[in-house]
């Protein structure tokens, strides 16, 4: 994959996760600002990312992902 097809990735997986159109997913979006994402939908989105992408974030880089280019 590379990272246009990564980045269509999450924007779908961001979309469908928090209800959103994933044409509002831009990459520069804040999911809390932009996409209104509290802290029970981010952690649900790192773990969806993980598990679709076959991954492990730690914590403590999931905690500084503030924007969809970030994820």
């Amino acid at each position: 994959m590379d990272r246009e097809e990564i980045l269509g990735k999450i924007q779908e997986i961001t979309a469908d996760r928090l209800g959103v159109d994933e044409g509002d997913v831009t990459p520069d979006a804040s999911f809390r600002e932009d996409l209104e994402a509290d802290s029970l939908d981010l952690v649900e989105l790192i773990m969806e990312l993980e598990e679709q992408f076959g991954i492990e974030i730690p914590d403590e880089e999931a905690e500084k992902i503030t924007t969809v280019e970030e994820a």
